[in-house]
């Protein structure tokens, strides 16, 4: 029989997300907070809480849950009838994962559930190799100073080829501080959201975006938003009970933040130049293809001009072979030299066609790579390649 994996809620409406969820997974619904936390197992792959005109003194059901043995690493999501950010922090300080206004359909619902349920399992697969990467991180660095791991993180950063490498070394740095963090990289290659699992959370993901350019830190109890240009570290565990290392750690992760930023801008630059280094080969080969195109034209623009004088030339041998010229050899002397005339017009027309169209090409690949254009980016250049292919 195929595993229905567990979903327990409470809420006062009947059936609730039963038509989005209930053909794919085993549905637990309570309507009473006492018989909801009873039924509640170390099984369950999602808690739902419909607090729905309960008030936020209601958010400590969340802690209620969290504090149950073996529901501590459970997602919890939240309905809940107010969207203000203030209700928002609040029940994430709590610890819930998603939160969800009461209006929003329940068929978006039980897909934002089930995105939940998805990176609970493959975190959990995922569980084992992380767990056994971080202590071998610890042991290596556990006999080092903050000042050394800062030091042999910007050691290593240089080596780092991509977004995800990147921000896997970060993690791996502020874990030694014994943090619990969350990591995201804006830059042209893409906006990269990371945990230690290596899945980001959306709600997490959504809050260092909305704070980003809320100053270098922003703290709401336990939790600090550390923002340097186009990084963002949410730290869920900070020492505030003591001022002193919070204050250091503050430094020491700023730092960090620092020397990762400046190997983001190096990879964005790395792109850039492979990217202008495809553009200059296909330009290259266009410009070969082109210049054949226009060199066959020519010649044949000469082949059909020799054509024409010699047919010209037959012309007028064939009437002057009578040198009794009369009115209508002339008029057909006439004709033939104004045939040649005009189908030698018509030739070298065509071929003044076919050297505007080269001199149009090269006055726009010109434009393309003339340095004081505006930077391309990482998209456009893409972009721009594609259609000189396609030309």
């Amino acid at each position: 029989m195929e595993e229905r994996y567990p979903i327990h809620i409470l809420s006062e409406r009947p059936q609730f997300l039963q038509a989005g969820l209930g053909a794919q997974y085993s549905l637990e619904q309570a309507p009473i907070k006492a018989l909801f936390l009873k039924s509640l197992s170390p099984s369950s792959n999602l808690v739902v809480l419909d607090l729905c005109g309960l008030g936020s003194g209601e958010f400590t059901l969340i802690e209620d849950v969290k504090a149950l043995p073996g529901l501590d690493h459970v997602p919890i999501v939240v309905i809940y009838d107010q969207d203000m950010q203030e209700t928002r922090l609040q029940a994430f300080e709590l610890g819930c994962d998603d939160y969800i206004h009461k209006d929003v359909p329940d068929s978006e619902i039980a897909l934002r559930c089930e995105k939940l349920i998805f990176n609970k399992i493959a975190n959990d697969q995922l569980q084992a190799q992380v767990k056994q990467a971080n202590e071998m991180a610890f042991i290596a660095m556990s006999d080092t100073s903050d000042l050394g791991v800062n030091i042999q993180f910007l050691l290593d950063v240089h080596t780092c080829t991509n977004l995800d490498e990147l921000g896997m070394r970060v993690l791996q740095a502020v874990s030694s501080y014994g943090l619990s963090t969350s990591l995201q990289l804006r830059s042209e290659l893409g906006v990269k959201n990371m945990d230690a699992s290596g899945m980001a959370k959306d709600l997490e993901a959504s809050l260092m975006w909305e704070l980003k350019d809320d100053g270098r830190y922003v703290d709401f109890g336990k939790r600090s938003v550390m923002n340097y240009e186009r990084i963002s570290l949410l730290v869920k565990n900070m020492p505030v009970d003591d001022e002193k290392k919070y204050g250091t750690i503050k430094d020491n992760i700023f730092s960090l933040l620092q020397g990762a930023d400046a190997r983001l801008k190096a990879l964005e630059n790395i792109e850039q130049v492979n990217d202008q280094q495809k553009l200059v080969r296909a330009l290259s080969l266009k410009m070969q293809k082109q210049m054949e195109v226009i060199d066959d034209g020519y010649q044949g623009v000469v082949k059909d001009i020799a054509d024409v004088v010699e047919g010209i030339s037959d012309g007028i041998n064939e009437i002057i072979t009578n040198l009794a010229l009369h009115e209508e050899q002339e008029d057909a002397l006439e004709k033939v030299v104004a045939y040649g005339l005009k189908s030698t017009n018509q030739i070298f027309s065509e071929g003044l066609k076919l050297d505007e169209s080269f001199q149009g090409t090269i006055k726009e690949l010109g434009g393309l790579l003339s340095s004081d254009k505006v930077k391309l980016t990482h998209e456009q250049r893409l972009k721009m390649l594609d259609v000189i292919e396609n030309m």
